[in-house]
Parts: structure tokens; C-alpha cells; sequence
């Protein structure tokens, strides 16, 4: 192998038997190098060490490689790809993944917001629609994260809107930021769009239903015609039942029987007695006779 690698100008055998009259020379097998020799100029970006051999090519000056003077970066540098997927590169931290409190959550499906809704119970939830490329939404991030560590009761639901845009859409949701307040059995509160500059329209609401109030009833959750739009978008693995409404039970009509006759106290029969208003006018009327009488 090694005369056919010395033929293709790559490599040249070496005759080992000459090394042990060189001194100080650099010894190929406890470096544990194959017993090849490389040429000069074969691999210019390699380091070597040259050492002048007596050889069968008349005494012309061969080089061999010196292990400890191998570039390593660029022999051994694995891939970024590869290093990221194994941990030696740790992953970038995106805008929306910086300063998250316990209390924030993001939204993977249609079925963990509607899970996370009825799950809350009488607690405060606040549903806030982003997108990755929206510079309102980055601007916006930071203060959301402080008002949701300044009020660790309310609960933050994230819903990326680009890994989510057919949820957003069944929802009707097509302005960036947006925000969704929901609680309890009262479901949904107030929705609307802010920005850093109207962060007080935010904090407002955050005011408002933050504190505790007793609801009666289950938890709404989101509307049904929003369950029923979710359900009918084909692109969403969610399956919904609507809840049938029953009627409410009508108490029997029971019959009244009227008496056209009243028993007195004596067994005796009496008419029954006329409303006050027809007296009134028949007496009226009886008065009009007897006048035009006269």
C-alpha cells in the first residue's frame, strides 16, 4: 500500500532502518504514525517537522508528521449544528424566552389553552398573542414579565402566533399584541390591543379584575362559538361536543275551576260577586237612564 501511495505523489516510503543512526530524531511508532512519510507542500495547512532520511530517492529531504503539531481546530472541530444538538454549544435564548416568571406559560395547542382556562378556576388569566417578528411585542415583553412578577396570582398564557396562526385565526385574533382577560365562570372579560406606549390601558385592566371576587358557577373558559370554531378548523387536532341545552322543566298547569256560585256560611247558594269596576258602571249607566228619563 505504501509504494502504491508513494506512486500517487502523496506519500513516500521510508526506510525506518536508517532512523536509529539520525539523533534527537522523532520517532514514527511512538507517535504511533503509519508508516508513511509525507511529502513537502502535500498538505500546506498541517505542520510538520522535517527530518532528512537516507531513502530511495537520493538522498532528497522527506518530512513526517509531527502528532503534537497537528491543528486540531481545524482536524477535530465538529460541526455548530452537531455541537448544538449535542450540549457543547448551548441554544441562543430568544427575546420571548428572556425573564419569565413561574406564573407565565406558552400555549402549545388548541387544546392546552382551552385545558389551561378551565383549570385556572376563579384565578385571573391572561392570554397575550405575540409573534417572533413583531417589534412591539419585543418592546413590550420586558414589562409584561415585571407586572407578571409583580402579581404572581394572575396566570399568563403565551400564544406564539406563528406556530399557532390557525388557532389566531378561529379565534379572530389579527392585531399584535394582543391580550385576552378571562376569569372564572364570568369567562371573558375584556380583550384588546396594546402597545408600550398604551401599557397603561394594561395595567389598568390588571387593576381592575386582579382582585378576588366569588364566582358562581363551573369555569366558562372561552365562549362556545369559539370551542365550535376551533372544532370545525380541520387544522387543529381538537375535538369538541357542544353542550346540549335542555329546556327548562314548564310545571303542570293545573285547572282552575271557576265557580260561577259561592256557598254561604248557611249551605245556601249566592251569585258570584262582581268585579268593583262593573258595578261602577252599571251604576253609571243606571244614572244616565233615570237622566234622560227626566
Amino acid at each position: 500500500m505504501a509504494e502504491v501511495l508513494g506512486k500517487a505523489n502523496l506519500f513516500t516510503t521510508c526506510d525506518y532502518g536508517q532512523k536509529k543512526n539520525q539523533g534527537g530524531g522523532v520517532s514514527l511508532f511512538s507517535e504511533r504514525i503509519s508508516g508513511f512519510c509525507l511529502k513537502k507542500n502535500s498538505f500546506p495547512s498541517v505542520k510538520v517537522q522535517s527530518q532528512a532520511l537516507r531513502t530511495d530517492f537520493n538522498g532528497k529531504q522527506l518530512f513526517f508528521l509531527d502528532k503534537k503539531s497537528v491543528n486540531k481546530r481545524r482536524f477535530c472541530q465538529v460541526p455548530i449544528k452537531a455541537q448544538m444538538q449535542t450540549g457543547l454549544i448551548g441554544r441562543s435564548q430568544k427575546w420571548w424566552e428572556k425573564g419569565l416568571q413561574p406564573n407565565m406559560k406558552e400555549v402549545t395547542s388548541a387544546q392546552d389553552l382551552v385545558d389551561s382556562l378551565m383549570n385556572a378556576g376563579d384565578k385571573l388569566v391572561v392570554v397575550d398573542f405575540f409573534s417572533p417578528g413583531c417589534g412591539g411585542c419585543k418592546a413590550l415583553h420586558p414589562k409584561i414579565c415585571q407586572l407578571a412578577e409583580m402579581n404572581p396570582e394572575v396566570q399568563l398564557l403565551q400564544v406564539n402566533y406563528e406556530e399557532q396562526k390557525s388557532m389566531c385565526y378561529s379565534l379572530n385574533v389579527h392585531v399584535l399584541p394582543f391580550f385576552r382577560f378571562y376569569r372564572g365562570a364570568h369567562g371573558r372579560l375584556c380583550s384588546f390591543s396594546c402597545t408600550n406606549a398604551t401599557i397603561k390601558k394594561f395595567k389598568d385592566a390588571l387593576a381592575k379584575h386582579t382582585p378576588d371576587r366569588c364566582s358562581l358557577g363551573p369555569t366558562k373558559g372561552l365562549e362556545e362559538k369559539e370551542l365550535l370554531a376551533l372544532a370545525a378548523n380541520k387544522d387543529l387536532s381538537f375535538n369538541y361536543t357542544p353542550k346540549t341545552v335542555q329546556p327548562s322543566p314548564v310545571p303542570a298547569q293545573e285547572e282552575i275551576l271557576v265557580s260561577k256560585e259561592v256557598l254561604s256560611d248557611s249551605g245556601t247558594k249566592l251569585p258570584f260577586p262582581r268585579p268593583a269596576t262593573s258595578l261602577k258602571l252599571k251604576e253609571s249607566e243606571e244614572k244616565s237612564m233615570v237622566g234622560a228619563g227626566r
